[in-house]
């Protein structure tokens, strides 16, 4: 049945909890996960790493390469679970112009549990610093777009769980 769920992107600011996530649910539904952050050239990790928020023109390229991986995953039969922070609505409409069919989940949650989080993991190049500028870019999705939203006060678990239900999906439990 999951061959009926399309590619999906589990993005929000960092933080968030898109990695966790993004394998559970891939886990759930027997799919590839890609941490979009290990596809970023080596420039944006150097610029993130010390402590500089990246802009569009740095993003474009990463966004691009997300974007045609997850048609490859669909092309070949295997839709991908991707993290990728898809702050805005452009870089949303840049992936889906390259796969149509991607569905985002959006990781909401309050930024003071955010930056408890990103305060007690330890990320190569993301220092909660960029926090800020990063709930600055987001723009929520839209009600045109395909986006299922989950809150992040709930535990991954129970996430994953009404993840599945939302896209339609046996459980495998």
């Amino acid at each position: 049945m999951s061959e009926l769920v399309p590619a999906i992107i589990i993005m929000g600011v960092s933080g968030s909890g898109k990695t966790t996530i993004g394998q559970m649910l891939a886990d759930e539904l027997n799919r590839q996960f890609v941490d979009g952050d290990s596809l970023h050239p080596e420039s944006n990790k150097q610029k993130m790493a010390a402590g500089e928020a990246l802009d569009d023109q740095d993003r474009e390229p990463w966004l691009r390469v997300i974007g045609q991986k997850l048609a490859e995953g669909t092309n070949q039969g295997e839709p991908l679970v991707v993290a990728c922070s898809a702050l805005k609505r452009s870089y949303r409409d840049l992936i889906r112009s390259l796969e149509p069919s991607t569905v985002f989940v959006h990781l909401a949650g309050v930024p003071t549990v955010i930056r408890d989080r990103m305060n007690a993991r330890s990320h190569e190049y993301m220092p909660s610093s960029l926090l800020d500028s990063q709930l600055a870019t987001l723009e929520l999705p839209t009600a045109d777009e395909a986006v299922l939203t989950a809150d992040i006060s709930n535990s991954p678990e129970d996430i994953v769980r009404q993840l599945v239900v939302d896209l339609g999906v046996a459980h495998h439990a």
